[in-house]
């Protein structure tokens, strides 16, 4: 039976056959094989497959999956529960208290509940190498994510973009239709969330935008 794609297919399908994923595809058989690659095989699309298309409020973009053991779960930032919250992501609910002036509804760091509410979590690359962060850069994910961003750019419901670090922020060229709202700052890991991501308010700018499609997110 083929699998659906939670309202993704069209752009999926298009995207499997070109080239560069075929060839992404044959190095990701490669890998899984030979090394430890997180996340799990059957975690890769997990991002899609708790958001779907229709139902996208918001995108956040990571770089690249977790690369310690039982961390990466396929959504940027969320690791699944029972494991140590990242510094990256207290450092994200440290931010929507101080924003929010409430702490976030999360228990634990499973990332799950933002995602059934609209919140892409996505990384610009997919996958990575056990110990090597950046090991699967320029394999053909970012064209695959470049590809995700210009086909929600393409759709006619505003939304909001957030994007954190270097990575994230390169991808802003694709988003140029003005229904949507785009909010950068500085990347929440320990070495940079002081220099621009601690008081940037990106959560409550969120709902305020969301506010006018009768929306909000639940932080």
């Amino acid at each position: 039976m083929e699998r659906s794609y939670n309202g993704w297919d069209d752009l999926f399908k298009r995207e499997f056959v070109k080239p560069y994923f075929v060839q992404l595809k044959s190095f990701l058989v490669e890998q899984y094989a030979a090394k430890r690659v997180y996340p799990p095989k059957r975690l890769i699309l997990n991002a899609f497959d708790n958001t779907a298309y229709d139902e996208v409020n918001v995108v956040i973009l990571g770089q690249d999956p977790y690369y310690n053991p039982n961390q990466a779960m396929g959504m940027c930032f969320s690791v699944p529960q029972g494991v140590d919250v990242p510094k990256s992501l207290v450092n994200i609910f440290a931010e929507i208290k101080s924003d929010t002036g409430k702490p976030s509804e999360i228990v634990g760091g499973d990332l799950t509940p933002w995602a059934k509410q609209g919140v892409l979590l996505m990384n610009t690359v997919l996958t990575v190498e056990a110990g090597k962060p950046n090991s699967h850069k320029d394999k053909g994910w970012e064209i695959f994510t470049d590809a995700v961003i210009s086909h929600l750019n393409a759709r006619p419901r505003g939304m909001v973009f957030l994007l954190w670090g270097r990575n994230a922020y390169q991808k802003k060229e694709l988003i140029t239709n003005p229904q949507h709202l785009v909010l950068t700052a500085a990347h929440p890991s320990p070495l940079s969330a002081y220099n621009g991501f601690f008081g940037c308010k990106h959560f409550s700018k969120t709902n305020e935008f969301l506010a006018k499609q009768g929306k909000c997110i639940r932080w």
